[in-house]
């Protein structure tokens, strides 16, 4: 699998609605954090993200975090 591009070193935290989300795993997206379609050819797929309330989320920006869409600080290490 291909190694995704660094979007930003810290998350991109939003105000969420309910509702489904494409988080960028490849980091190639022009909309981030969500997928805009740019990863195609890159081996890499978007992650599906349910939001059941609205909510605060902080979306990883590395794209190495080891919960999927959500930071868990891996960009302190990069």
């Amino acid at each position: 699998m291909a190694e995704p591009e660094i979007a930003q070193k810290r998350p991109f935290v939003q105000q969420v609605e309910p509702g489904t989300y494409w988080w960028c795993a490849c980091g190639k997206s022009s909309g981030q954090p969500f997928c805009d379609g740019s990863h195609k050819g890159t081996g890499i797929a978007p992650v599906k993200v349910v939001v059941e309330e609205a909510s605060r989320v902080a979306f990883c920006g590395c794209k190495h975090s080891g919960n999927g869409a959500h930071c868990d600080g891996s960009h302190s290490s990069l």
